[in-house]
Protein backbone atom coordinates (compact mmCIF):
# COMPACT_ATOMS: atom_id res chain seq x y z
CA UNK A 1 0.00 0.00 0.00
CA UNK A 2 2.93 2.10 0.53
CA UNK A 3 7.03 2.05 1.12
CA UNK A 4 6.16 1.99 5.27
CA UNK A 5 2.87 0.07 5.58
CA UNK A 6 2.08 -3.53 3.47
CA UNK A 7 -1.37 -5.69 2.88
CA UNK A 8 -0.96 -8.92 1.69
CA UNK A 9 -4.54 -9.97 1.40
CA UNK A 10 -5.83 -13.56 1.88
CA UNK A 11 -9.53 -15.31 1.63
CA UNK A 12 -9.09 -17.16 4.50
CA UNK A 13 -10.85 -16.00 7.90
CA UNK A 14 -7.35 -15.49 9.63
CA UNK A 15 -5.33 -11.96 9.78
CA UNK A 16 -1.76 -11.54 11.00
CA UNK A 17 -0.56 -8.35 12.36
CA UNK A 18 3.12 -7.60 12.89
CA UNK A 19 2.71 -4.60 14.53
CA UNK A 20 6.79 -4.38 15.79
CA UNK A 21 8.99 -5.93 13.01
CA UNK A 22 9.63 -2.41 11.41
CA UNK A 23 13.13 -0.71 11.76
CA UNK A 24 12.54 2.27 9.61
CA UNK A 25 13.59 5.60 11.08
CA UNK A 26 12.89 9.06 9.22
CA UNK A 27 15.59 11.52 9.22
CA UNK A 28 13.57 14.20 10.82
CA UNK A 29 13.14 11.55 14.18
CA UNK A 30 16.26 9.60 13.64
CA UNK A 31 18.72 12.99 14.29
CA UNK A 32 17.18 13.65 17.61
CA UNK A 33 17.70 10.41 19.00
CA UNK A 34 20.57 9.03 20.82
CA UNK A 35 21.46 5.79 18.45
CA UNK A 36 20.08 3.75 16.47
CA UNK A 37 21.06 1.09 18.02
CA UNK A 38 19.17 1.71 20.89
CA UNK A 39 15.90 3.00 18.61
CA UNK A 40 16.31 -0.37 16.70
CA UNK A 41 16.80 -2.65 20.15
CA UNK A 42 13.03 -3.11 21.03
CA UNK A 43 11.85 -4.58 17.67
CA UNK A 44 10.57 -8.05 17.18
CA UNK A 45 13.04 -9.42 15.72
CA UNK A 46 12.64 -12.03 13.31
CA UNK A 47 9.30 -13.06 13.96
CA UNK A 48 8.06 -13.13 10.72
CA UNK A 49 10.20 -15.09 9.45
CA UNK A 50 8.20 -17.67 12.03
CA UNK A 51 5.30 -17.41 10.08
CA UNK A 52 6.56 -16.89 6.62
CA UNK A 53 4.36 -19.57 5.99
CA UNK A 54 1.30 -17.69 6.41
CA UNK A 55 0.44 -16.90 3.29
CA UNK A 56 0.07 -20.48 2.03
CA UNK A 57 -2.48 -20.81 4.48
CA UNK A 58 -4.31 -18.00 2.62
CA UNK A 59 -3.78 -15.65 5.73
CA UNK A 60 -4.27 -11.82 5.00
CA UNK A 61 -1.01 -10.32 6.30
CA UNK A 62 -0.62 -6.94 7.64
CA UNK A 63 2.97 -5.46 8.43
CA UNK A 64 4.47 -1.58 9.21
CA UNK A 65 8.21 -0.97 8.18
CA UNK A 66 8.26 1.99 10.81
CA UNK A 67 9.84 1.47 13.98
CA UNK A 68 8.19 1.23 17.68
CA UNK A 69 10.40 4.04 18.67
CA UNK A 70 8.86 6.76 16.23
CA UNK A 71 5.02 5.24 17.11
CA UNK A 72 4.02 1.78 18.65
CA UNK A 73 0.45 1.27 16.93
CA UNK A 74 -0.19 -1.34 19.55
CA UNK A 75 -0.56 1.10 22.37
CA UNK A 76 -4.22 3.22 22.97
CA UNK A 77 -3.57 6.25 20.51
CA UNK A 78 -5.03 8.41 24.13
CA UNK A 79 -2.01 7.43 25.85
CA UNK A 80 -4.09 5.06 28.49
CA UNK A 81 -1.25 2.60 29.58
CA UNK A 82 -2.47 -0.75 29.20
CA UNK A 83 -1.35 -2.30 32.63
CA UNK A 84 -1.95 0.08 35.10
CA UNK A 85 0.93 0.42 37.96
CA UNK A 86 2.88 -1.23 35.95
CA UNK A 87 6.32 0.15 33.92
CA UNK A 88 5.13 -0.24 30.22
CA UNK A 89 5.81 2.21 26.85
CA UNK A 90 4.20 4.97 25.40
CA UNK A 91 2.42 5.53 21.94
CA UNK A 92 5.61 7.22 21.37
CA UNK A 93 8.46 5.43 23.74
CA UNK A 94 10.96 7.45 25.37
CA UNK A 95 12.83 4.87 27.11
CA UNK A 96 14.03 1.44 25.73
CA UNK A 97 12.66 -1.65 27.82
CA UNK A 98 15.08 -1.18 29.95
CA UNK A 99 14.74 2.21 30.77
CA UNK A 100 17.74 3.91 28.25
CA UNK A 101 17.16 7.33 27.26
CA UNK A 102 15.88 7.09 23.25
CA UNK A 103 16.17 10.87 22.44
CA UNK A 104 18.84 13.56 23.04
CA UNK A 105 17.75 15.67 26.52
CA UNK A 106 14.89 17.86 25.38
CA UNK A 107 14.28 16.60 22.21
CA UNK A 108 11.81 14.21 22.90
CA UNK A 109 8.51 14.11 21.31
CA UNK A 110 6.03 16.96 22.06
CA UNK A 111 2.24 16.97 21.96
CA UNK A 112 2.15 18.39 18.30
CA UNK A 113 5.26 15.66 17.09
CA UNK A 114 2.85 12.89 18.73
CA UNK A 115 0.15 13.88 16.68
CA UNK A 116 2.01 14.03 13.60
CA UNK A 117 3.19 10.65 13.87
CA UNK A 118 -0.16 8.91 15.18
CA UNK A 119 -1.77 10.75 11.51
CA UNK A 120 0.75 9.65 9.24
CA UNK A 121 1.47 6.18 10.56
CA UNK A 122 -1.19 5.02 13.36
CA UNK A 123 -4.22 6.07 11.77
CA UNK A 124 -3.18 4.69 8.52
CA UNK A 125 -1.91 1.28 9.75
CA UNK A 126 -5.70 0.97 11.78
CA UNK A 127 -7.72 2.23 8.85
CA UNK A 128 -5.83 -0.95 6.96
CA UNK A 129 -6.47 -3.36 9.94
CA UNK A 130 -9.78 -2.16 9.99
CA UNK A 131 -10.65 -2.34 6.43
CA UNK A 132 -9.11 -6.12 6.52
CA UNK A 133 -11.39 -6.90 9.47
CA UNK A 134 -14.73 -5.63 7.71
CA UNK A 135 -13.48 -7.00 4.53
CA UNK A 136 -13.27 -10.56 5.84
CA UNK A 137 -16.54 -10.44 8.10
CA UNK A 138 -18.05 -10.16 5.07
CA UNK A 139 -16.96 -13.59 3.41
CA UNK A 140 -16.78 -15.16 7.17
CA UNK A 141 -19.04 -15.20 10.12
CA UNK A 142 -16.06 -15.13 12.07
CA UNK A 143 -12.52 -14.53 11.77
CA UNK A 144 -9.32 -14.40 13.84
CA UNK A 145 -7.30 -11.55 14.55
CA UNK A 146 -3.37 -13.15 15.34
CA UNK A 147 -1.33 -10.05 16.52
CA UNK A 148 2.31 -11.52 15.96
CA UNK A 149 5.19 -10.75 18.56
CA UNK A 150 8.69 -11.74 20.36
CA UNK A 151 10.28 -10.06 23.46
CA UNK A 152 13.46 -10.74 25.42
CA UNK A 153 13.29 -13.25 28.13
CA UNK A 154 14.45 -11.48 30.62
CA UNK A 155 13.94 -7.91 31.12
CA UNK A 156 13.95 -6.93 34.40
CA UNK A 157 12.44 -3.37 34.55
CA UNK A 158 8.93 -5.02 32.92
CA UNK A 159 8.37 -8.34 34.45
CA UNK A 160 10.03 -10.66 37.11
CA UNK A 161 12.20 -13.66 36.54
CA UNK A 162 12.04 -15.50 32.61
CA UNK A 163 8.92 -15.02 31.00
CA UNK A 164 7.32 -18.53 29.47
CA UNK A 165 8.71 -19.29 25.79
CA UNK A 166 4.52 -18.86 24.51
CA UNK A 167 2.81 -16.17 26.17
CA UNK A 168 -1.13 -16.16 24.98
CA UNK A 169 -3.29 -12.94 26.07
CA UNK A 170 -7.43 -12.50 25.54
CA UNK A 171 -7.59 -9.72 28.02
CA UNK A 172 -8.40 -12.09 30.52
CA UNK A 173 -10.82 -13.80 27.57
CA UNK A 174 -12.58 -11.04 26.75
CA UNK A 175 -11.29 -11.04 23.05
CA UNK A 176 -11.67 -14.64 21.99
CA UNK A 177 -13.41 -17.47 22.74
CA UNK A 178 -12.44 -20.11 25.01
CA UNK A 179 -12.66 -22.87 22.95
CA UNK A 180 -10.34 -20.96 20.54
CA UNK A 181 -7.64 -20.35 23.36
CA UNK A 182 -8.44 -24.36 24.54
CA UNK A 183 -7.48 -25.06 21.44
CA UNK A 184 -4.15 -22.94 21.50
CA UNK A 185 -3.34 -24.61 24.72
CA UNK A 186 -3.75 -27.97 23.96
CA UNK A 187 -1.37 -27.70 20.55
CA UNK A 188 1.27 -25.63 22.66
CA UNK A 189 1.02 -28.28 26.02
CA UNK A 190 1.98 -31.44 23.41
CA UNK A 191 5.03 -29.45 23.09
CA UNK A 192 8.48 -28.75 24.83
CA UNK A 193 7.50 -25.22 25.00
CA UNK A 194 5.85 -23.60 28.52
CA UNK A 195 3.63 -21.39 27.77
CA UNK A 196 0.61 -18.80 29.48
CA UNK A 197 -2.81 -17.66 29.09
CA UNK A 198 -2.71 -13.91 30.08
CA UNK A 199 -0.19 -13.66 32.48
CA UNK A 200 2.76 -10.51 32.18
CA UNK A 201 0.98 -10.00 28.54
CA UNK A 202 -2.51 -9.90 28.01
CA UNK A 203 -2.61 -8.46 24.75
CA UNK A 204 -2.51 -4.98 23.66
CA UNK A 205 -4.25 -2.48 22.08
CA UNK A 206 -4.96 -4.15 19.28
CA UNK A 207 -6.33 -7.48 20.66
CA UNK A 208 -8.45 -5.34 22.94
CA UNK A 209 -9.28 -2.77 20.83
CA UNK A 210 -10.84 -5.53 18.06
CA UNK A 211 -11.39 -8.50 19.77
CA UNK A 212 -15.54 -9.06 20.01
CA UNK A 213 -16.60 -12.14 20.03
CA UNK A 214 -20.36 -11.34 19.95
CA UNK A 215 -19.86 -9.76 16.50
CA UNK A 216 -17.27 -12.61 15.21
CA UNK A 217 -14.15 -10.91 15.24
CA UNK A 218 -11.71 -13.09 18.02
CA UNK A 219 -8.53 -11.86 18.70
CA UNK A 220 -5.67 -13.09 20.14
CA UNK A 221 -2.05 -11.79 21.08
CA UNK A 222 1.16 -14.64 20.75
CA UNK A 223 4.11 -12.92 22.36
CA UNK A 224 7.16 -15.14 21.92
CA UNK A 225 10.08 -14.92 24.53
CA UNK A 226 13.56 -14.97 22.00
CA UNK A 227 14.97 -17.71 23.45
CA UNK A 228 12.78 -19.98 21.29
CA UNK A 229 13.88 -19.04 18.36
CA UNK A 230 17.61 -17.26 18.40
CA UNK A 231 20.48 -16.52 21.05
CA UNK A 232 18.74 -14.48 23.94
CA UNK A 233 21.13 -12.76 25.96
CA UNK A 234 20.61 -11.83 29.15
CA UNK A 235 23.14 -8.18 29.10
CA UNK A 236 22.10 -7.04 25.74
CA UNK A 237 24.90 -5.43 23.62
CA UNK A 238 25.69 -3.51 20.42
CA UNK A 239 28.16 -6.43 19.94
CA UNK A 240 25.40 -9.35 20.56
CA UNK A 241 22.41 -7.99 19.77
CA UNK A 242 20.17 -8.66 17.28
CA UNK A 243 21.93 -11.87 16.82
CA UNK A 244 20.55 -14.46 14.20
CA UNK A 245 17.46 -16.43 14.01
CA UNK A 246 18.59 -19.90 14.73
CA UNK A 247 18.76 -22.43 11.69
CA UNK A 248 15.61 -24.39 10.51
CA UNK A 249 16.05 -27.33 12.34
CA UNK A 250 16.37 -25.30 15.35
CA UNK A 251 13.39 -23.56 14.98
CA UNK A 252 11.61 -26.59 13.31
CA UNK A 253 9.16 -27.57 16.39
CA UNK A 254 8.44 -23.82 16.64
CA UNK A 255 7.22 -23.36 13.37
CA UNK A 256 5.46 -26.30 13.00
CA UNK A 257 3.48 -25.29 16.38
CA UNK A 258 3.17 -22.00 15.12
CA UNK A 259 1.46 -23.62 11.84
CA UNK A 260 -0.86 -25.83 13.68
CA UNK A 261 -2.15 -23.14 15.62
CA UNK A 262 -2.81 -20.76 13.12
CA UNK A 263 -4.13 -23.40 10.69
CA UNK A 264 -6.54 -24.77 13.35
CA UNK A 265 -7.57 -21.33 13.89
CA UNK A 266 -8.81 -20.96 10.37
CA UNK A 267 -10.81 -24.50 10.92
CA UNK A 268 -12.01 -23.52 13.85
CA UNK A 269 -13.45 -20.24 12.34
CA UNK A 270 -14.68 -22.32 9.68
CA UNK A 271 -16.83 -24.17 12.10
CA UNK A 272 -14.66 -27.11 12.07
CA UNK A 273 -14.14 -28.86 14.83
CA UNK A 274 -10.64 -29.25 15.93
Amino acid sequence: MSDWLSVRRGEAPLILSFPHTGTFLPPEVEQHLVSPWLARKDTDWGIDRLYDFAADLDATIIRTAISRTVIDVNRDPAGKSLYPGQDTTALCPTATFDGEALYREGLEPGTEEIARRRRLFFDPYHAALGEEIARLRRLHGRIILYDAHAIRSVIPRLFAGTLPHLNIGTDNGRTADGELVRDIETRCGRTNFTFVVNGRFRGGWTTRHYGDPARGVHAIQMEIACRSYMEDPVRVTKNNWPPAVMGDAQVAELRALLKDILTNCIRLAQGIPP
